[in-house]
């Protein structure tokens, strides 16, 4: 299983960190992204990071968690979604996944 460190390829910044406390975090991609860690200032390049990524190792259905909350970073997310050209289609996860407070996305195969 490949992870996110820090950069998703060798020309692709994911996060930038200033405090001392800080140290780049290795996400796994396995085709699940748990968002409620990042600053929302860090949300786009970490979701079209991981969905590139995801894409890369062949894993075509992603779940994004957003939480439920009053939707802020749901409606970000989806904005995000809607403008990547490499996404099929995203739709609200079933309860078992999480229900409104994730997403499932569909990427289209990576031409090889």
């Amino acid at each position: 299983m490949m992870g996110l460190l820090c950069q998703v390829s060798s020309s692709r910044m994911v996060e930038q960190f200033d405090d001392e406390f800080s140290e780049p975090v290795q996400l796994p991609i396995n085709g699940v992204l748990d968002l409620h860690s990042f600053p929302p200032r860090e949300i786009k390049d970490i979701v079209l990071a991981y969905l590139d990524a995801s894409q890369e190792q062949g894993i075509l259905e992603v779940r994004i968690i957003h939480g439920k909350g009053i939707g802020n970073l749901q409606r970000t997310v989806h904005a995000l979604l809607k403008k990547h050209s490499e996404v099929v289609s995203f739709v609200i996860a079933s309860e078992l996944y999480g229900g409104s407070g994730a997403t499932i996305v569909k990427l289209r195969p990576r031409d090889r």
